[in-house]
């Protein structure tokens, strides 16, 4: 029968099982891989196997290293005398497995980390400030020119990341997705005002991943129907169909977020040449039958909005891709109506776009001077505000003045010019090199 060892009679004297044996072996792996500076020896690992054999006393030399210095370092005896009988070490040897200065330190670690953990929070009225910050950005969106409401959006969206960073508190963590996500839908908004379509998708893609990280149904809706206008502009509304209907299904959408997405669908359809589906949207946009509100699209508003001028708007560019010359001009006439009972507060990229659906409209009939009219307030418009739906509707302006009869009329190639000259430093034309066709902007 093999002699008892000291390590058998300190694993007894401790009541360590294995499991226990196990965890103390790796505590002191990681403790010793720090005093000897060697990180390969926390990686040391142990099977019950292994542990039956060593306290069998039937070893016949030590085990391989780093197991001595570990079992050392946890027992307080030479690796040897551990493996040697336990009848030649003093009863005084079967001591608990830490001493007291190994519970002080335990301790300390424990205050350290709580320390580090309290530091990890953010003041509550910090939040509340970048709360009303990016509320301000997206009421503002209107009347600040896109460049501006990209960076005052980005440098809230660097706020609130690293805010996350600094705590661990699900409420705060809550409250900072959120302004995460509503800062890089607006920078994705004002990012395709200013042509760059590449950066727009991935940031309404990362607001949709904000908004799915707090299941906000929502902040995802808005996210989808700005991926579904993208998707629409880069000629595939097969793509923006499926887009804005999965933007309908998510929870908890208002009247507004259920109006927008069907002005959205429309144009989706019309583009699709379905009349018949593009209606129905229409007319679904028009009267959405729900009462119900949404903090984001009801509550903040602004560029989450979606006020009757700028619904008018939309539907007006909706009948002219269905070739409804009438309705066209019936609804861009209602938004500029809408927008001129607000005065100079009202917003430029939607009263500029309206003129632009209502010069189209008049173009299709034939009437060139009724055209120009509407025209000549968009002219006036600064190159900084110049963005992507307004110069893609002047350049489909600018390709009917080419036809028919306006191929042979002076006032036409004139009119043409002009929009030329105006494109060519836009705000969109100028960062992305080239216009292209907007869904809703």
């Amino acid at each position: 029968m093999a002699q008892e060892i000291l390590l058998r009679a300190l694993v007894v004297a401790n009541s360590q099982t294995f499991k226990v044996f196990r965890d103390d072996y790796h505590q002191g792996a990681e403790q010793v891989a720090v005093k000897r500076s060697d990180p390969s020896i926390a990686t040391a690992t142990l099977s019950e196997l292994t542990f039956r054999r060593w306290t069998s006393g039937a070893m016949r030399s030590l085990p391989q290293y780093p197991a001595p210095l570990i079992l050392e370092h946890m027992y307080g005896y030479p690796a040897r005398v551990l493996f040697g009988p336990a009848d030649q070490v003093p009863p005084p040897a079967l001591v608990p497995l830490f001493d007291e200065s190994d519970i002080a330190m335990t301790a300390r670690d424990a205050a350290a980390h709580a320390s580090d953990a309290a530091a990890l929070v953010v003041p509550d009225i910090t939040l509340d400030q970048l709360d009303d910050d990016v509320i301000a950005v997206a009421r503002a969106y209107t009347s600040t020119a896109p460049f501006e409401a990209h960076r005052k959006a980005k440098e809230l969206l660097l706020v609130a990341q690293e805010l996350l960073d600094r705590t661990q508190r699900s409420r705060q963590r809550d409250r900072l997705y959120l302004v995460a996500g509503q800062s890089a839908a607006i920078m994705s908004s004002a990012c395709f005002d200013l042509g760059a379509f590449a950066p727009s998708v991935q940031l309404a893609r990362t607001a949709a991943l904000y908004g799915e990280t707090r299941e906000d149904g929502p902040l995802q809706a808005y996210a989808y129907g700005m991926l579904a206008c993208l998707a629409y502009w880069d000629d595939r509304p097969a793509e923006a169909l499926r887009k804005v209907q999965q933007a309908q299904k998510f929870e908890g959408l208002g009247v507004t977020a259920i109006t927008r997405l069907a002005a959205i669908e429309a144009r989706a359809y019309a583009h699709l040449g379905d009349h018949e589906n593009a209606e129905k949207a229409v007319r679904k946009s028009l009267d959405p039958q729900v009462e119900a509100r949404d903090e984001l699209h009801d509550g903040i508003g602004g560029e989450f909005g979606f006020p009757a001028e700028r619904l008018a708007m939309s539907n007006a560019t909706t009948y002219l891709l269905l070739s409804d010359s009438n309705r066209a001009e019936d609804a861009a006439t209602h938004a500029l109506g809408l927008l001129a009972e607000q005065g100079e507060t009202r917003p430029v990229l939607v009263t500029s776009q309206a003129s632009i659906d209502l010069a189209r409209a008049r173009l299709i009939r034939g009437e060139l001077a009724g055209a120009h009219e509407a025209l000549n307030p968009v002219f006036d418009v600064p190159a900084e505000w110049r963005g992507t739906g307004i110069v893609k509707r002047l350049g489909d302006a600018r390709a009917q003045l080419a036809q028919g009869a306006f191929r042979t009329a002076a006032e036409a190639r004139t009119l043409g010019e002009r929009i030329e000259e105006f494109t060519a430093v836009a705000a969109a034309r100028t960062l992305s090199g080239s216009a292209h066709l907007a869904i809703d902007s």
